[in-house]
């Protein structure tokens, strides 16, 4: 089996980040009298359209959320696709504070050039992205998801699944799936990361949690999470480190600090290196359950919406299958003595082929 790792962009531009992991096309969006400075990328669409959520962050440069968007984008098409979503994978990031700088008028301008893709990118909520927000986007295209009268806030089913990784990954440690006791550390309380301690609380485990806003922290408080400090968010002992927030929290600087037994969360990107921080986590005995798999639950929830005829309890049961796609990344790990993030992108590779080889002869 051959390594999987996504090359670095982030010291590339142009022609070169865009086909160095092969994606279909990169946008950049910009009005200045909105001052929107945004990116969509469009990774594949063997599968259908491209599918993925708008996050808007202050990134420190163009190029740090070029890389960002590259990878998100790349992730969700293997998300589709192990999830067997007929949907391919795309991610836009506007660049600027959600908190200050979010409005009407910006949202509506990044709609105009979603709608100037014809359908080839359908956006939804993400990072610093609401309901609300996706409603403005949808006054100036129909290219929308995640709306408050259909499938809604995604962040509960992202949760959901979550959850449910968390038990089977530790049914594949310990051998049961109780998390009754359990020490778990939830990096990032935002949307998902809250309705996941609300989980984790009421089956008994014992939660701690990080973020940088104080007042998403303190509502996961509330919901009965012990606060920490990010000094904390690494060495703290725990059985189950969850990341919740941004990507590439484990690399090199922070896996020698992990005393778990288990890495499970709904962050994007969570390996700095596909290869290298695999490894590294597989050598400390540290198991990881691929995050693409594992945050799948608001996507599929999504498709639904977009697949006509939304039903809760349907998009409910499909996440939920999410724990046995879990363990059966596993299992193929022993099988084929490799990484699990090489087990879940080859099952996405092996579904992507083979549908469009089928749709080579429409």
């Amino acid at each position: 089996m051959p390594e999987v790792s996504i090359v670095n962009t982030a010291e590339l531009s142009g022609f070169d980040a865009i086909s160095t992991n092969n994606h279909e096309l990169v946008m950049y969006c910009n009005d200045n009298a909105t001052g929107l400075k945004a990116i969509i990328a469009v990774h594949n669409t063997t599968l259908g359209p491209a599918l993925g959520g708008l996050r808007m962050w202050k990134y420190a440069s163009d190029k740090e959320a070029l890389f960002d968007v590259l990878r998100l984008s790349r992730g969700m098409t293997y998300k589709s696709a192990v999830a067997g979503l007929n949907l391919g994978g795309g991610k836009a990031v506007i660049i600027g504070d959600s908190r200050t700088q979010k409005n009407e008028a910006l949202l509506r301008r990044f709609g105009k050039f979603v709608n100037n893709l014809a359908g080839k990118y359908i956006t939804a909520e993400d990072v610093g992205i609401g309901v609300k927000d996706i409603e403005y986007v949808q006054n100036e295209t129909p290219y929308v998801a995640g709306l408050a009268d259909k499938s809604g806030d995604p962040s509960p089913f992202t949760a959901l699944g979550t959850y449910l990784s968390i038990k089977a990954g530790m049914k594949k440690v310990t051998g049961s799936d109780s998390l009754t006791g359990k020490k778990i550390m939830v990096q990032g309380t935002g949307h998902v990361g809250f309705y996941l301690v609300q989980h984790l609380v009421k089956e008994g485990a014992i939660v701690y949690a990080y973020d940088i806003h104080e007042d998403t922290l303190k509502k996961a408080v509330e919901a009965g999470a012990i606060a920490v400090t990010a000094s904390e968010v690494y060495t703290r002992s725990v059985e189950v480190y969850a990341p919740c927030a941004l990507g590439a929290t484990l690399n090199p600087d922070t896996i020698p600090q992990l005393t778990c037994a288990l890495v499970a969360g709904a962050a994007n990107n969570q390996l700095l290196d596909e290869v290298r921080d695999g490894k590294s986590l597989q050598e400390r005995g540290i198991l990881y359950a691929p995050d693409f798999v594992v945050n799948a639950g608001g996507i599929i929830n999504v498709f639904n919406e977009v697949n006509g005829n939304y039903n809760v309890n349907k998009a409910t049961r499909m996440t939920e299958n999410i724990y046995n796609t879990v363990l059966e990344i596993f299992r193929t790990c022993e099988e084929q003595s490799i990484l699990p993030q090489q087990a879940a992108m080859a099952l996405g590779d092996k579904r992507i082929r083979e549908v469009g080889n089928i749709r080579l002869y429409n």
